[in-house]
């Protein structure tokens, strides 16, 4: 079976964000279940595909909002407003129908399509409906475009986020519908998107890209707490707020917080404590640095790859129950609390008593239930043909 992995950035092995680890995850799943997979989407600009044999390119784009201009975000705005889409959609029609039409027709024969996620879907969605698919909905888009508006500065966000989830809403159920089947990255997104029955959908448990710890304490500490992520990404800058906001005020003033990751304007703390550090070379070993890792997802939907890695690491964390959507194995060392000030002792307790645990079980149990569910999905689109990469 040859299927047609659409995809709004396509893999180029960095693995820098979330997304593209799980999609890493679900493409090499969707192999050793024995289908080829090609792959179809954009490249960020400079960075080309990582497996360009099995990858067709439609151009390289940059679709981070918080890299563009003002003048480049009232366009898209404009756009969005003048074409129906959604603000997310209409950042990826960066090149016509047809353009996208001519590279599908260069992938050659193929069985189906994985639509991968509601942007690149939405964006080009009626050139996706002559053959059978599967829809993987990373989160409940509609769902995170609500918290979005709840929590917006002004009024014009709020405006553009209830039209955003508007959208949405209406076509994720269209992608939903139309789809042989449906996988999602946590339980509960299958009720919230209507197909929670088991001949509708399966939740993908994902694995990181990190290599599964079995040591026990031989980590260099260099402070107490570490947390590394997108922050201008608004459900995560939502967490981020509520750590900084709620959480930090309760820690002594001498426990010692890193913070790594894109950064959005105005975030500031005046714990003494905590150390804004930008980017980092290496994202395992700046966690791998703290004696404890906190875990603060308070909205969005789907799963936190961050979770997934800690837990893979071995690494001690305390957690929202947020953060453990989609999870269903806790290791001993993992805490949970979403009171502010039990979550700030529960650090407090964990920094001063380190306890790591051996990761490859989870690892395991992640990859065994990953590819069952992906063997589930694969068979609503036909009998599958082992095929040799040459």
């Amino acid at each position: 079976m040859h299927l047609l992995f659409a995809t709004s950035i396509v893999p180029d092995g960095a693995l820098a964000s979330g997304y593209e680890i799980a999609n890493a995850a679900i493409i090499a799943a969707l192999r050793r279940a024995g289908a080829r997979v090609t792959v179809i989407g954009f490249t960020w600009p400079g960075k080309p595909a990582d497996d360009p044999e099995n990858t067709v390119v439609l151009g390289a784009i940059d679709v981070r909002t918080d890299n563009a201009s003002a003048r480049q975000k009232l366009a898209w705005v404009g756009k969005a407003l003048l074409s129906g889409l959604t603000f997310a959609s209409v950042k990826l029609r960066a090149v016509p129908d047809s353009h996208v039409l001519a590279a599908v027709a260069r992938a050659g024969p193929f069985d189906g399509y994985v639509l991968n996620s509601v942007q690149f879907a939405g964006a080009f969605e009626k050139l996706f409906a002559d053959r059978p698919s599967i829809f993987v909905a990373h989160n409940v888009e509609h769902l995170s475009a609500q918290e979005n508006a709840a929590a917006a500065g002004s009024l014009l966000q709020r405006l553009l986020f209830r039209r955003e989830a508007r959208l949405l809403k209406t076509m994720e159920e269209r992608l939903c519908r139309r789809a042989r089947f449906v996988f999602t990255l946590a339980e509960e997104d299958r009720v919230a998107l209507g197909v929670a029955s088991d001949d509708r959908s399966a939740v993908l448990p994902l694995v990181t890209g990190t290599e599964a710890s079995t040591q026990k304490g031989l980590r260099r500490i260099d402070c107490d707490a570490a947390l590394i992520g997108t922050w201008t990404w608004q459900p995560n800058r939502i967490g981020l707020d509520w750590f900084l906001g709620k959480v930090v005020p309760y820690l002594r003033p001498g426990f010692r917080i890193r913070i790594a990751g894109s950064m959005p304007s105005g975030v500031t703390s005046k714990h003494p404590g905590i150390e804004f550090v930008g980017r980092v070379p290496d994202a395992q070993a700046f966690v791998r640095s703290a004696a404890v890792i906190p875990l603060i997802s308070t909205a969005g939907s789907g799963v936190q790859l961050k979770t997934i890695e800690t837990f893979e690491l071995g690494l001690p964390s305390v957690v929202t129950s947020r953060s453990l959507r989609g999870i269903d194995h806790r290791p001993a060392n993992c805490v949970v609390t979403d009171d502010p000030a039990a979550f700030a002792r529960a650090l407090e307790a964990a920094a001063a008593d380190i306890h790591d645990v051996d990761g490859s079980a989870f690892r395991r149990s992640q990859v065994k239930a990953l590819d069952a569910a992906i063997r589930l999905g694969v068979e609503k689109l036909g009998p599958v043909r082992q095929e040799a990469f040459a």
